[in-house]
């Protein structure tokens, strides 16, 4: 789970969690994260998922972002870095993935083993026979 924390604008404070790729970031009505401050256009940003390469961030032909200071205009991101698009920082989080409960197939798995066993012991109890 990719998460962006907003540090700073109208918004700071909350975090932004994708939940599906390609994600566009900007002020226009089509963005997935829209943020309405000085200096964004209607479309900002990209993040993808490359699923060689990882997470990559990419502006808009004529849009400035820094990643961690620097000017870029495309990069791959890494946990924890700081995202400056206008008058907005946030910072690029790889959140806990949660794992769905295996309660019941444990227990069904459990059932088909011992069902398994039991059925084993009768037919060597009617074969001694």
């Amino acid at each position: 789970m990719v998460q962006l924390k907003i540090l700073s604008g109208k918004m700071a404070g909350t975090s932004w969690v994708a939940r599906r790729f390609p994600v566009r970031v900007g002020r226009g009505p089509g963005c997935d994260l829209r943020l309405d401050e000085d200096g964004i256009w209607d479309q900002h940003l990209t993040l993808e998922l490359e699923p060689a390469a990882g997470f990559s961030l990419k502006t808009s032909p004529d849009a400035l972002a820094r990643v961690n200071g620097l000017p870029l205009s495309g990069t791959l991101l890494r946990n924890g870095d700081t995202i400056e698009l206008g008058a907005v920082r946030m910072q690029f989080w790889l959140g806990p993935v949660r794992q769905s409960s295996l309660a019941v197939r444990e227990v069904l798995s459990w059932g088909a083993i011992t069902a398994v066993i039991l059925g084993q012991i009768a037919v060597l109890y009617w074969l001694l026979e």
